[in-house]
């Protein structure tokens, strides 16, 4: 199959967030006289952002009455600290030059809004070079509605049909699916708590941003 671009998730799956993301869960526990966590227990819930981390650290969801105050005081420390330690995967470097070498579109479509988004996407070097940048608050919904992704596919003026959407959350399988693309999983990724990788559904699981290469490019990707 002949590609006309690839949209990638932003937090676990171009680029390793979670350092900076936990690091300002470590802080807002601290500040509320809570014990730490485990970098290792937070990081999977990262893709989720603040929802999936309060959940895991303070053991709420957006009906607890707390819930307002500690989210909008996790994501003012998290403003201040977007890019200390976040950086892009190993391999993500390589296969964004492959991409670009063979003139095939690429852009990113997130659940993270724009106010952190547009800065993280830049001082991570990547605003010179993606196509287009979709965020959580640029539709009328976000992930795992497919709105986003359509939109990103509109603004490369690409068919979904011959877009590839990777992802390390399963919600971005099924909004992958819904837009009618083909989706790519990657374990390396944070994952959730969606279950099995191998039950979301995905076209491909990719080991490594090189497995994702060897998909695109390789004679035998599907049809």
């Amino acid at each position: 199959m002949v590609f006309d671009a690839v949209l990638f998730d932003l937090d676990g799956t171009l680029a390793d967030t979670a350092p900076d993301l936990c690091g300002a869960m470590g802080i807002l526990l601290a500040e509320e006289g809570r014990p730490q966590q485990a970098f290792s227990s937070l990081r999977p819930h990262t893709s989720q952002g603040v929802r999936g981390l309060l959940g895991k650290a303070f053991a709420i969801d957006s009906t607890h009455g707390d819930y307002a105050r500690l989210s909008s005081r996790f994501l003012e420390i998290y403003a201040g600290r977007l890019c200390e330690l976040s950086t892009l995967f190993d391999g993500i470097p390589a296969l964004l030059d492959a991409l670009e070498a063979r003139r095939l579109a690429w852009g990113i479509v997130t659940n993270k809004r724009a106010r952190y988004t547009d800065p993280l996407v830049a001082a991570l070097g990547l605003s010179p070079r993606t196509q287009c940048v979709v965020s959580g608050d640029t539709t009328a919904a976000a992930k795992p509605s497919p709105l986003p992704i359509l939109h990103a596919c509109t603004l490369l003026g690409c068919s979904p049909r011959r877009t590839l959407y990777v992802g390390d959350d399963r919600r971005d399988i099924v909004a992958g699916q819904a837009a009618g693309t083909l989706t790519a999983a990657v374990s390396y990724g944070y994952l959730g708590d969606g279950g099995p990788l191998d039950g979301w559904g995905a076209d491909f699981i990719a080991d490594h941003p090189a497995d994702l290469a060897d998909f695109l490019f390789s004679p035998g990707a599907p049809k």
